[in-house]
């Protein structure tokens, strides 16, 4: 009887085991969606014939800050449309970090409008003819109506969230059209504009809400959104050095200043900023959108200032959406590529929006498909599940480790803060792959279909 109860006692602990290792699996055909695998996986000594990623943990590099989503002004307000019980389940279902939701942990917000709100507007706008060098008239009353009663309910969920704040445009009186679309900031309003964003940030500590990081101006090489503006290196570095990073000083303002906020096929216009002495000792770093150039331009930056850190703030995805051209897509460019070219985060374009793609500024984007559409009924889209599979287990404070890159198996590879491991592989190829997880000389055989993505803890 000893003898059977300690061979039941082995017996339950090799399972115990074997179940750590977890896999969630998104399958390109839409057969499985973000799903826990049922199955008992344990690292062993069986070989495959498949190529074998090695996972090294003594190798580190960055630590990541989060994933997640733009908080548009527009998602907001679709959001806060809700009934009281379905908008706090969804938000419940975004942001908590539990086994049953998707915990979401780094947003972008606008400061002002976006494309993606439904009207333009600034936090400091005049009548024609007026201006108010010492924003005497700074308001967020817009905010009070939907994106400040989203984030204090996101802020409950997850009061730990960071926040970056993207201008699209300066008030208008600021530049020189006049105008919210395209012109460039007006140098007698360089102090002006940074007295502007220092109040941003003090109002919305206020109102309880931190901002973390800020960049100067969204797009600031692509004048023809509305709202937009021209930003030029030269002009970026001047208004940081001479006006943002001394007033942020003044101010003893700890949000970061980060440059940029542009395609990856300009990867001179951060570096040129932080070669200037004066200008790089404000900066913590550069932000990236990949609508043109390659994601490894992100590493010529982090070789060219590796004391800086990496972002990833944008990317869309066109409506009507293709679930597996995106998924591919974006898990290797944007959930495997960025980390692996040291950028600390990963936000996709936009948290939500409606079937018809609204709303958004005349002259907005009129195809930029939501993580999620919020109609008759909440629609989970491409970049939600595409966010999902490394916001649940890669929490703020992760440190990517080494992973080697090996046929068509991109993957990414993570020790978490509470020391788990976390490694997300994508099948880039149309077959389905065997391969094999190599961790201090154990061995863990699997299959993923073509164009599947799987995440695995352990």
């Amino acid at each position: 009887m000893k003898q059977t109860l300690t061979i039941l006692l082995c017996f339950a602990t090799f399972l115990a085991k074997a179940q750590q290792v977890e896999v969630w699996l998104t399958n390109a055909d839409k057969s499985v969606l973000f799903q826990k695998q049922s199955q008992t996986l344990s690292f062993g000594n069986e070989k495959t014939d498949g190529p074998t990623i090695f996972v090294d943990d003594t190798k580190r590099f960055q630590t990541m800050d989060g994933f997640g989503f733009t908080l548009t002004g527009g998602s907001a307000t679709l959001i806060n449309q809700l009934k009281d019980a379905e908008r706090a389940d969804l938000l419940k279902e975004l942001f908590a970090i539990d086994q049953n939701n998707i915990g979401i942990s780094y947003l972008r917000v606008s400061i002002g409008a976006s494309d993606l709100s439904d009207h333009v507007f600034t936090y400091n706008d005049l009548a024609s003819g007026e201006t108010d060098p010492n924003i005497q008239k700074f308001s967020l009353a817009e905010e009070q109506k939907d994106l400040l009663p989203v984030l204090k309910q996101i802020l409950k969920i997850n009061p730990a969230i960071k926040i970056l704040g993207s201008p699209w445009t300066p008030p208008t009186w600021m530049k020189t059209n006049g105008n919210s679309k395209g012109g460039s900031l007006k140098p007698e309003f360089y102090q002006a504009y940074a007295r502007y964003l220092v109040k941003y940030i003090q109002h919305m500590q206020k109102e309880g809400i931190r901002i973390d990081a800020i960049t100067i101006q969204n797009e600031p090489l692509h004048p023809g959104n509305n709202p937009s503006l021209l930003m030029l290196p030269s002009e970026q570095t001047t208004f940081i050095k001479k006006n943002l990073g001394p007033a942020f000083k003044a101010a003893a303002i700890k949000t970061k200043i980060i440059l940029y906020d542009h395609n990856a096929d300009r990867p001179d216009y951060p570096i040129s900023v932080l070669n200037d002495p004066e200008a790089r000792k404000y900066i913590d770093g550069s932000a990236f959108h990949l609508y043109g150039g390659s994601i490894e331009a992100l590493n010529e930056v982090h070789e060219a200032h590796p004391d800086k850190n990496l972002y990833f703030t944008e990317q869309w995805i066109g409506a009507p959406g293709n679930f597996a051209g995106d998924l591919k897509w974006h898990v290797k460019n944007l959930i495997i590529g960025a980390p692996r070219n040291w950028s600390k985060n990963v936000l996709e374009w936009n948290l939500a929006a409606d079937p018809k793609q609204n709303p958004h500024t005349d002259g907005g984007c009129t195809e930029c498909l939501g993580a999620i559409t919020v109609g008759n009924s909440i629609i989970r889209n491409p970049a939600y599940y595409i966010v999902a599979h490394a916001s649940k287990f890669v929490r703020p404070g992760s440190v990517r480790i080494a992973s080697n890159s090996t046929m068509s198996l991109a993957n990414v590879a993570f020790k978490t803060p509470a020391g788990k491991t976390v490694l997300l592989v994508l099948n880039e190829s149309d077959k389905p792959q065997a391969f094999a997880i190599s961790v201090k000389g154990k061995l863990l055989s699997q299959s993923l279909n073509g164009g599947s993505v799987a995440t695995y803890i352990w």
